[in-house]
């Protein structure tokens, strides 16, 4: 099996986890041990934003941006419904109302114009998510938040290295997120990273982090325990010594699936809109028939060793817990779209280009099989 993901972890990453273990520092109190503030060193520099705080998870990371920016009952977050749903629940979570926009089809990211007609004098923050690695369409994002002055947390969570105009997304708005699951573009097990340039916001997350302390156990604000231990960051600091081969080698896998299913009719591929450069997390494509059956495609693809997935198969706000808090009557036809018609397949730097053939042959077979016929 071809999975849709794979970690590369080699001598480097073991070594690092081991210097750990022989020290005994497994993790500091207030997350300022050395491996922790050597991966937030390296991914500040590779970001290039000033403050780096390294979390226990890419959740913690949106859900402690929130707290920063003091996101309480009564007010309102603007959100994708085509999202993983920790975008959502972290807004669920202090008590504010998500409020669903629509995505681009293009890149299955929030569309901008969607996000004009639901501003409210409520509204406390917008939070574009980088899906599968494309960049939201930050511009005009940024526009209406400086003009409305509220906040956007960037939802980089599948987007290390991806780019608009140059710039690498996670650096845009006033809060960048990421996570370093196992499926990500590099990963510590489990981990998250807030990115800014705002130095009293970076203070703020430092403290949510360890329980709301400054240091010394004086407690300044409410926060939780979202440290990063010293190991997960020890595979960090490895990992990040790679991350540029690693995102040179999905755009080298991604670039030739293309070249093999550009004569495809039956399927929409993604690409570069505008000045994106795309991270390549994932390569989703969409069928442009709806009645095709999309599960019977992904299950023939599985059946021959292909790990095809769908993110996601069922928007949020049409889920049980959105649904029963009275948040499913919304009109969005592009999510809606999308998520009856797009499934994922592999790129990830550990294919080579016979795994890229076989990807790509075994997504012809499925098309052309009678079984699928509408």
């Amino acid at each position: 099996m071809i999975p849709i993901n794979k970690p590369i972890l080699g001598r480097e990453e073991e070594e690092n986890v081991l210097s750990v273990l022989r020290s005994g520092n497994l993790t500091g109190r207030v997350s300022e041990s050395g491996m922790v503030m050597e991966f937030e060193r390296l991914f500040s520099s590779f970001l290039g934003v000033k403050y780096a705080v390294a979390v226990s998870s890419g959740t913690a990371a949106l859900h402690a941006s929130l707290l920063a920016i003091d996101v309480r009952p009564g007010d309102e977050v603007i959100v994708p419904s085509f999202t993983f749903s920790a975008t959502c629940n972290v807004v669920l979570h202090v008590g504010a109302k998500p409020v669903f926009v629509d995505i681009d089809l293009d890149t299955y990211t929030m569309n901008p114009d969607e996000v004009k007609k639901t501003l409210t004098p409520k509204t406390k923050a917008i939070i574009p998510v980088h899906l599968y690695g494309h960049p939201a369409d930050m511009k005009p994002i940024m526009e209406v938040a400086e003009e409305e002055k509220i906040y956007v947390i960037e939802d980089a969570a599948q987007a290390h290295g991806a780019e608009y105009n140059g710039v690498k997304v996670g650096g845009i708005g006033h809060l960048g997120c990421f996570s370093f699951y196992p499926t990500k573009i590099i990963t510590t097990g489990e981990g998250g990273m807030v990115a800014t340039n705002d130095e009293e916001l970076a203070e703020k997350i430092r403290m949510i982090r360890n329980q709301g302390e400054r240091g010394d156990y004086v407690t300044t604000l409410l926060g939780h325990n979202w440290r990063l231990p010293e190991m997960n960051a020890a595979i960090g600091v490895a990992q990040m010594r790679r991350i540029n081969e690693f995102l040179a080698k999905r755009r080298r896998n991604a670039n030739r699936l293309t070249e093999l299913l550009r004569e495809v009719k039956e399927l929409v591929l993604p690409f570069e809109k505008g000045k994106a450069r795309h991270a390549w997390n994932i390569y989703t494509v969409r069928l442009r028939d709806e009645r095709v059956r999309r599960d019977d495609v992904v299950s023939f693809l599985r059946k021959r060793g292909v790990g095809a997935t769908v993110y996601y198969p069922v928007p949020v706000h049409r889920t049980k817990l959105y649904i029963e808090r009275g948040y499913s009557n919304v009109f969005l036809p592009g999510t809606e779209l999308a998520s009856k018609t797009v499934f994922s397949l592999p790129v990830h730097p550990s294919m080579t280009e016979e795994d890229v053939e076989t990807v790509a042959s075994a997504v012809k077979q499925s098309l052309g099989a009678s079984a699928l016929s509408p």
